[in-house]
């Protein structure tokens, strides 16, 4: 049994080492059952940390978070996040994300994971447009619904939508600093006043 946090972190690290060294996912996929099988999860969550942005590690490990955390909304957002970025499909990842609303009603990152697994262009829209609707102030919504309304009405020759993805263009235009970012927002809002529709 592995013990203190620093040893699992440590267990952890060589398990990804030895993946990264060799490629190979089923050695990996072994070494993090094992690991994760041997400990509490409450020692999973902080020794994880370092390799959330891996799916292929995130992901059983917090398969077992999960499972003993139920009411965890954060590792259920975690496990999505990694479900969606190894190609889980919508159909888990939305299912952990609507468990994880239900958990928590606030949890962003959950309403960020429904918004994204809606496949039909209009409702993922319209989930957008919540999502920004209940935190005003989050830009990555934001630019997620002015890109998904920027879509439809490509798509769809709509021009409510575009006028939708003009004016949340131009909100986050208005609140960007960084000058990279406000030239791209003033390209694509050039772009899209010239479509004709």
């Amino acid at each position: 049994m592995i013990a203190p946090t620093q040893d699992l972190r440590q267990s952890l690290a060589d398990a990804v080492g030895a993946y990264e060294a060799s490629g190979n996912m089923g050695a990996l996929m072994k070494r993090l059952h094992e690991i994760r099988n041997s400990v509490m999860a409450d020692a999973l969550v902080s020794a994880a940390e370092p390799w959330l942005h891996m799916p292929e590690v995130a992901g059983p490990l917090y398969e077992r978070i999960v499972e003993d955390q139920p009411r965890n909304a954060r590792a259920m957002v975690i496990l999505a996040n990694a479900y969606w970025l190894s190609g889980r499909g919508p159909e888990v990842v939305g299912e952990l994300a609507a468990r994880a609303l239900s958990v928590d009603p606030e949890n962003r990152g959950a309403w960020h994971m429904w918004a994204l697994t809606e496949s039909n262009p209009r409702d993922r829209t319209l989930r957008w447009m919540q999502v920004t609707q209940r935190f005003p102030a989050d830009h990555l919504a934001k630019a997620a619904l002015a890109d998904n309304a920027a879509s439809l009405a490509g798509q769809e020759k709509d021009r409510e939508a575009l006028q939708l993805a003009i004016t949340t263009y131009e909100e986050l235009r208005a609140a960007s600093t960084s000058l990279e970012q406000q030239q791209a927002l003033d390209k694509a809002l050039t772009t899209l006043r010239g479509w004709k529709l």
